[in-house]
């Protein structure tokens, strides 16, 4: 089980890839934007994005407006 911080809090998760975790958050068909350590991973890379330990995942929605 990995440790990671995701938006600034502690966060176990099962899985290896930031697929894994977008899919455990029920955000994965969502329009959000992830990222690593401060780089953002586009949509097409979640799936080869491995996590690590004490890595920070950032979770944005995006939201219109005007």
């Amino acid at each position: 089980m990995l440790e990671i911080e995701l938006n600034g809090a502690p966060h176990r998760l099962a899985g290896a890839t930031l697929l894994d975790l977008a899919e455990s958050l029920g955000v994965a068909g969502q329009m959000v934007a992830l990222a690593v350590n401060r780089n953002v991973v586009p949509h097409s890379r979640w799936h080869a994005c491995t996590l690590q330990d004490h890595d920070k995942v950032d979770l944005v929605r995006a939201i219109g407006g005007g």
